[in-house]
């Protein structure tokens, strides 16, 4: 991402300027235009500062500019030069880690928040099957907010899938910007979510091609790509046509919001659904294993339709809209899950608008793949 020069050289000066006199309380950020920056930037004195001092204004800049578009100061420290870049990603990532904040694409595969929602807008686009995920910057639904993911439905014989990618006009598996995909089965109650990237040391694709490297585009570089499986949604059958809304489980494995921690997880042999050789089974990859449900609604007599409190953040009733909770939650000291604590909501609010509100233990990749699920027809569960 292009550097402002003038107003690194401001925040600098500052941070100096406070460092001085005592003071912990971040310079207040300057609007700025993007400029390309200087061809010998790697060799200057941005580079040659003191790790201390520069981890001081890093530290000081990932603090204070905490959403978007603030946020975009961050990503500047990181384009100065390669040390700027390593420290950079390490505030980052911890801050990401501790309160969910989304810097850099590899957050959007971290948890997010542990106390409240990220709160996101899906805007699809019928005439392309396109869906692209935003982080909302307000509390309106028409506001745009900062783009996250996008995702296109592609129909492959009896199969859909639904590629991820960071690009909204690249969704080639190929491509640097791939993600993952989310594929189901011919009716589509069934859908088993992968990722790009291997979950843990070991982990073998489960299309079996060749494995290829990302560039420097790509969330991890370097790292070996192909369709890793590490969860499964699926949608139980209403035969008897019953009165009432879909029902949905889904078994993921969720990444550790603590790198250090060691908790039961998936092995490398175990389907993500298999629970019973899961919990018996530990796993030190660093990741969790998470049951999640929807949770049960209430007939509502006056209206007579089935309710959710959704806090206002659906607005138009539909089949589509859903809330989870956690049933079996290894993140947790006990293991289970709070049935009272929504993980993830979703619902309609316009004609192709949707929210989506995830928390910890799911991250944005996770809970935009879950969501894709809810769209299509599925009447064997209707």
């Amino acid at each position: 991402m292009p550097l402002s020069r003038s107003l690194l050289s401001r925040r600098i000066s500052n941070s100096f300027r406070f460092h001085h006199q005592g003071e912990t309380t971040a310079p207040e950020s300057d609007s700025y235009e993007s400029i390309p920056p200087p061809s010998n930037m790697a060799g200057s004195s941005w580079s040659a500062m003191l790790p201390e001092l520069l981890g001081e204004i890093i530290r000081r800049v990932e603090e204070t500019e905490d959403s978007w578009p603030q946020r975009r100061d961050v990503v500047t420290c990181a384009c100065v030069s390669k040390k700027w870049r390593e420290i950079t990603q390490d505030f980052a990532r911890s801050s990401s880690l501790n309160s969910g904040k989304i810097t850099f694409p590899s957050c959007l595969k971290l948890p997010g928040p542990r106390d409240f929602s990220n709160q996101c807008l899906i805007k699809r686009n019928k005439k392309t099957s396109t869906f692209y995920l935003y982080l909302a910057l307000t509390p309106s639904f028409t506001d745009k907010g900062k783009f996250l993911l996008a995702a296109r439905r592609f129909r492959t014989g009896a199969y859909t899938e639904y590629i991820i990618s960071l690009d909204a006009d690249d969704f080639s598996q190929g491509s640097n910007a791939y993600v993952g995909k989310l594929r189901s089965d011919f009716l589509g109650t069934n859908f088993t979510v992968y990722d790009s990237q291997p979950p843990h040391n070991g982990a073998k694709p489960s299309n079996g091609k060749a494995s290829r490297r990302f560039a420097s585009k790509q969330i991890s570089p370097q790292v070996p790509a192909g369709n890793f499986e590490v969860g499964h949604v699926s949608y139980k059958f209403n035969l008897l046509k019953s009165r009432g809304p879909r029902r949905m489980v889904s078994t993921l494995r969720c990444p550790s919001s603590s790198p250090s921690s060691s908790s039961a997880g998936l092995s490398s042999d175990q389907k993500p659904w298999d629970v019973t050789k899961i919990m018996k089974k530990p796993n030190k990859d660093g990741s969790s294993f998470t049951i999640l449900k929807n949770k049960a609604p209430r007939w509502h007599e006056h209206l007579q339709c089935w309710c959710l409190n959704f806090h206002g953040r659906v607005t138009v009733a539909s089949v589509k809209n859903f809330q989870l909770v956690a049933t079996v939650d290894q993140s947790q000291p006990s293991g289970k899950g709070n049935e009272e604590t929504v993980l993830l909501q979703f619902g309609k609010v316009g004609d192709d608008t949707f929210t989506m509100d995830y928390r910890q233990p799911l991250s944005a990749f996770q809970a935009f793949a879950i969501c894709l699920t809810s769209f299509g027809t599925k009447l064997a569960c209707e």
